[in-house]
């Protein structure tokens, strides 16, 4: 057997799940819908609507797709079953990664939960987060057209959030910053932070203040609602959003479960960090990024550019080496995706 190449399995976060997503589950995945319905038997007892009957909709509905319990439970269901699509004869899978929701979905591609106890999870935080969740998220781009990071505008931005009562950082996409507060800090930044193209930041559907102190509340609810039994030592590791190993040798159980159920609720999410030392310390062949949809490949890239790896030094050169032989893999990408996936 040929040697199999290293990759890093990058998971996505919530908003990867859009209208052309719709019908992703039959599309590529029918070969294993009897996992789907399996775990879709777990939510509709939970009183979720199951992820094959939304996937199978005529039409993209926000009303319907977008709330945080249905999009989270959707892009769990699609990622982890393209995670199990993953040509093993080629690939070694080194250390995995996420986005935000793409943590949870890490620790069940690692090991660290079972695939049911990782649904049980993602649809629980999902539903807490949809009731409980106060305040909002604004996108706000802090990148030259080239890719590269826009230092300025990059600290210009972070100290207006320092200056906003309730404002933080919660999520560094790195050429992109996801700003988060309660009503009145999303208000203030909206017209405190220079127009994007003319408009005002934008501001995320049925988000909440994710990843910041405003949800210490629905810590306490996820810990009563979220055993630490259900979670175990990963088999492959984990690299978290403060760019933290987990290693299989290392891992304490306990220390992951707080961390999961407690730090990367309130405290940003750095996953521009997780992917630079994902790179610089597994020194993968390629990155793989689950579906569906591919919305992190520029964050990617731009992590990628900012830290000159493999000679990157901007968007046209990465655009040039993906087309010659790509190192990031989406496997929702349709052109991509028979690069990643086994018959």
């Amino acid at each position: 057997m040929a040697k199999r190449e290293r990759i890093v399995v990058i998971f996505p976060g919530r908003g990867s799940y859009a209208a052309k997503e719709l019908g992703y589950l039959s599309r590529h995945h029918g070969d294993r819908l009897e996992m789907v319905r399996r775990l879709d038997a777990m939510r509709v007892e939970a009183g979720a609507t199951p992820t094959l009957e939304l996937d199978g909709q005529d039409r993209f509905s926000p009303s319907q797709h977008l709330p945080g319990r249905n999009a989270s439970n959707l892009i769990y269901t699609a990622a982890l079953s393209d995670f199990a699509a993953i040509d093993r004869e080629r690939y070694e899978v080194v250390a995995v990664c996420g986005n935000s929701l793409g943590w949870y979905l890490s620790l069940a591609g690692a090991g660290a939960l079972s695939l049911e106890d990782g649904a049980h999870l993602v649809d629980t935080m999902g539903a807490l987060m949809e009731a409980e969740a106060v305040g909002g998220q604004l996108l706000y781009p802090v990148s030259h057209d080239d890719w590269t990071v826009d230092a300025e505008a990059r600290a210009a931005t972070l100290a207006t959030v320092a200056d906003t009562a309730n404002a933080f950082l919660s999520i560094d996409l790195a050429g992109t910053l996801v700003l988060a507060g309660d009503k009145a800090a999303v208000t203030h930044l909206q017209s405190a932070l220079p127009p994007v193209d003319g408009n005002p930041p934008i501001q995320l559907p049925k988000h909440g203040a994710f990843h910041t102190p405003l949800l210490e509340d629905v810590t306490k609810m996820a810990q009563d609602a979220l055993p630490a039994a259900m979670f175990a030592v990963p088999k492959v590791p984990m690299v978290d959003g403060r760019g933290v190993i987990w290693s299989p040798d290392s891992t304490d159980v306990e220390a992951l479960y707080d961390y999961t159920l407690f730090t990367q609720i309130v405290e940003t999410y750095d996953f521009a960090r997780s992917v630079e030392v994902a790179c610089k310390e597994f020194a993968p062949d390629r990155l793989m990024l689950m579906g569906p949809g591919s919305s992190l490949g520029a964050p990617i890239a731009q992590t990628l550019i900012r830290h000159r790896w493999n000679g990157l030094t901007s968007r046209e050169d990465f655009m040039s080496a993906q087309a010659d032989d790509p190192f990031l893999i989406a496997l929702g990408r349709g052109e991509q995706r028979s690069l990643g996936v086994g018959d």
